[in-house]
């Protein structure tokens, strides 16, 4: 069975990535990137389904919760520091890519 893992892993899926809401609507994802940060797995998705309160260039931070038991699965980053240090790295990494 794949996780969100392989998924997020796969560099040739191109795939909305599709998450529930709190109220089990399906909202789609474009995976921009996935950032190993502070011994944790983040990802950096940008909303394909309009969402209240987000700008259509705006992208969110997502850490993967592994659970002792059962499958991975995303959780939206609430700390607003962790959130953007991630997009520092995510920023750091473009420029790196730049340069080569």
């Amino acid at each position: 069975m794949e996780t969100i893992i392989d998924v997020l892993l796969d560099a040739d899926n191109r795939d909305p990535i599709r998450l529930g809401d709190e109220y089990g609507h399906d909202i789609l994802f474009e995976q921009v990137a996935v950032i190993p940060y502070n011994g944790k797995l983040y990802c950096v998705l940008k909303p394909i389904t309009p969402m209240e309160g987000v700008a259509d260039d705006e992208a969110m931070v997502f850490y993967v919760e592994e659970p002792p038991q059962g499958p991975p699965y995303l959780r939206i980053e609430t700390n607003e520091l962790a959130a953007l240090d991630v997009f520092e790295e995510y920023y750091n990494l473009l420029e790196r890519r730049k340069k080569k």
